[in-house]
């Protein structure tokens, strides 16, 4: 009886921790982004935080939600695919409404400065369907980038459609999502190197890639995954350590002055 017992707590415990699991798996992905949606919000300004990252996770996770229709993997990794693209959306939303602000804002001091009318004031707007490659992915509406990333999505699935039964197809697929997850981080410290500072970056988002990646990539190597995941996991760990040496160099040996400290004051002391 007591042998029962223990057998049936035992069952619930181990699907306790599975549930615990599962549910890390969905939402431990978009928790570093958390800190920086806050700090965009009260700072008021998306410069330091490059919105490549966003692209390289859309078309990661849209890769690899339609490889599983080739190769079927967890439920827990699709639900984690489809979170994430609606973060990196709101990501996207939140940095072209603040960006946009920012430009209307320094327009109309320029024309007050002239003694010109509100009237006047005009910010160019860069469209998705102008098709200026010059412009991609830096448009004016988030409207743009949805219409940008519905595109890929439907051209994605429909050449999927056409070569779902090509194995070489399907493996090159999945290990695309894969390597496309792995330079999440080429965007933010190529953004970094550009600025010459991690001003506006969340060390906090960084910290967290950082644990998540070094996680994941040892799960793979004791679990004996295929090659391709620890490879890129490696890589991306690798990505994340350069973005935190990023973060000690430009504290320690500044390139350029804080330009924006003053406005972040008065932004945060407004909201």
């Amino acid at each position: 009886m007591e042998d029962e017992v223990f057998e049936q707590l035992l069952q619930v415990f181990n699907q306790l921790v599975l549930w615990i699991a599962a549910g890390a798996m969905i939402f431990g992905g978009v928790v570093p982004y958390i800190p920086q949606y806050r700090d965009i919000r009260r700072t008021q300004n998306a410069e330091g935080f490059s919105t490549y990252v966003c692209l390289v996770l859309l078309v990661a996770n849209i890769l690899r939600i339609l490889f599983r229709f080739g190769r079927y993997f967890e439920t827990p990794l699709l639900w984690q695919s489809i979170i994430m693209i609606v973060t990196m959306l709101t990501m996207l939303n939140l940095c072209t409404s603040v960006r946009m602000a920012g430009e209307l804002s320094t327009k109309r001091r320029s024309f007050l400065a002239t003694d010109s009318k509100d009237e006047e004031i005009k910010v160019p707007k860069r469209l998705f369907l102008d098709f200026e490659w010059g412009y991609f992915w830096s448009w004016s509406r988030f409207v743009d980038y949805l219409q940008c990333v519905v595109g890929f999505t439907l051209l994605a699935a429909y050449v999927t459609y056409l070569l779902l039964d090509s194995p070489v197809y399907v493996e090159s697929l999945g290990f695309l999502a894969v390597f496309t997850e792995a330079m999440l981080g080429m965007p933010q410290l190529y953004c970094n190197h550009q600025n010459k500072s991690t001003e506006g970056m969340s060390i906090k988002m960084v910290a967290m890639w950082t644990s998540g990646d070094t996680f994941k990539t040892g799960y793979f190597l004791l679990t004996q995954a295929p090659v391709q995941f620890w490879t890129c996991g490696l890589l991306q760990v690798g990505v994340d350590v350069a973005i935190l040496a990023q973060v000690y160099y430009y504290g320690r040996y500044p390139q350029k002055p804080a330009s924006h400290a003053v406005s972040h004051t008065s932004s945060a002391k407004a909201l």
